[in-house]
């Protein structure tokens, strides 16, 4: 019996040597599950891939939308910076039309104040002064007519005549007519003409009728310019 197994422990042992190799020849089934993995990673990966294009693509219109957002909000700012500037440049010239009317108004009302206020002449007449027309003036004299008096009777008495008095004549408010002591007749005058040169021409016709030997005449009549009458 123990030589029996003697010679058959290196069959039997070489027997099952070989059953042993059954396992080694199957080295290929594993590579399987790679192949797949590979394949489900190129899968992930152009699925990733597009979802990082579809969200760069979002991020971009995201930024665009932003972008003009904020250009449309400066748009909007400007916008009502200008229309704040026009209406204060608008406001400010209504303003200033209403200052110009209210101011143009108030100087006219003073105007019309100061020239329904009588003012006294600079030179008050000291001559007597008889209005011939006193029912159609009611006896009221000018102030005009009377400062025209006061300066006549000190140009009169600057070239050293002696006026004693002023008659105004029915039918006219502009004319008067100075009596001067020493000459019988009186010289007409009218406050259109300024005074000074009506009394150089009537101081010019008394030395000429001097000179000629006239003492007598009913007056001299100076109301024309350049030119003297007498009668």
């Amino acid at each position: 019996m123990p030589k029996f197994i003697k010679k058959l422990s290196p069959n039997k042992s070489k027997s099952k040597a070989k059953p042993s190799a059954a396992p080694s020849s199957e080295p290929t089934t594993p590579a399987q599950p790679q192949i797949a993995r590979r394949s489900m990673n190129r899968k992930s990966t152009i699925k990733s891939g597009r979802t990082i294009g579809e969200k760069r693509e979002h991020l971009e219109t995201a930024n665009e939308r932003a972008a003009a957002r904020k250009k449309d909000k400066r748009k909007n700012t400007w916008r009502v910076i200008f229309v704040s500037i026009g209406f204060m440049v608008f406001a400010t010239i209504l303003i200033a039309v209403g200052i110009s009317i209210i101011s143009s108004s108030k100087d006219k009302e003073d105007t019309v104040v100061q020239d329904s206020q009588p003012t006294a002449p600079i030179h008050e007449p000291t001559v007597e002064i008889v209005d011939e027309d006193a029912s159609a003036t009611n006896g009221k004299i000018t102030n005009r007519m009377r400062e025209y008096i006061g300066q006549a009777e000190a140009d009169f008495r600057d070239l050293g005549y002696a006026p004693i008095k002023a008659v105004l004549p029915t039918g006219t408010i502009r004319e008067v007519n100075f009596y001067l002591e020493g000459h019988p007749g009186f010289v007409k005058m009218t406050i259109d003409r300024d005074t000074a040169v009506s009394v150089e021409d009537a101081d010019r016709m008394f030395r000429y009728l001097e000179a000629k030997g006239i003492t007598d005449f009913s007056y001299i009549d100076v109301r024309l310019d350049g030119k003297a009458y007498w009668k």
